[in-house]
């Protein structure tokens, strides 16, 4: 299937690994230019470079208010359009309610929620019709998991925003999706099975309970984002999509 990304221009944000790292090759395999972000300034460096030419990479933290215009001002200034932005960022400290000060829940609704918030709105004042705004989530969106109480607190109030947000934008033909990964095997997901005292056994339990018995790979959701991203999704909007492996067991 062609996708529709052929010279069609993304801003990825936390694309320096992980998920945003793979939805940003997937693009660029399709055709796309990115512009590639992270905090650490050889890290997207080297992001950038491994993408090739059709990518640039701008260090910025989602948690800067500046971030949002300088990532948009790049990929017009270096590739001459702004189609669309996958807003991710990495996870929030784990821990459980009586763990977490309030120094780190407000550093990580500074990154996580007001930060991709920002990043939207700015996405929607230079988006036309055609144009997408695409949100990295989380399966605690609908279900809390244990051990992970920031990320149980501020997803699912993001997902709330995302969902206000394709109503509002929908009449300008401007999309806004979601994507909640699962056990996808990242170096984040390995640092959360190595905080138990047998991580290959907290892994094998985790695989028990996916319909697919297997964590999912980075470019597996990579291609599913890049697919809500590209124009072959031109009627998909206001939705959340697991990608994992079946684990949601609702509908």
């Amino acid at each position: 299937m062609d996708l529709g990304l052929k010279d069609r221009v993304y801003v990825v944000t936390g694309a320096t690994r992980g998920l945003g790292n793979a939805t940003a090759r997937a693009l660029v395999a399709d055709g796309a230019k990115v512009v590639v972000s992270g905090r650490d300034e050889k890290g997207v460096a080297d992001a950038a470079a491994a993408l090739g030419p059709g990518a640039a990479g701008v260090a910025a933290d989602n948690a800067d208010p500046q971030a949002a215009e300088r990532l948009i001002a790049t990929a017009r200034e270096r590739f001459g359009r702004f189609d669309g932005v996958l807003i991710s960022v990495g996870g929030p400290p784990a821990g459980f309610a009586a763990d977490i000060t309030d120094e780190q829940w407000q550093a990580a609704f500074e990154s996580v929620f007001l930060g991709a918030v920002r990043l939207a709105r700015a996405a929607a004042s230079e988006l036309g019709e055609g144009g997408v705004i695409g949100f990295v989530l989380s399966g605690s969106v609908h279900e809390p998991i244990p051990g992970l109480t920031v990320s149980n607190g501020l997803r699912p109030g993001l997902a709330g925003f995302a969902k206000s947000l394709a109503d509002e934008l929908g009449p300008h033909g401007i999309r806004v999706v979601g994507v909640l990964p699962g056990r996808i095997d990242t170096d984040r997901v390995r640092e959360l099975d190595g905080l138990s005292a047998d991580p290959v056994a907290t892994r094998t339990a985790a695989e028990s309970r996916i319909p697919l018995r297997r964590y999912g790979t980075p470019e597996e959701f990579g291609r599913a984002a890049a697919f809500l991203l590209s124009p072959a999704a031109s009627y998909v909007t206001g939705v959340m999509l697991p990608v994992d492996g079946g684990v949601r067991h609702g509908f």
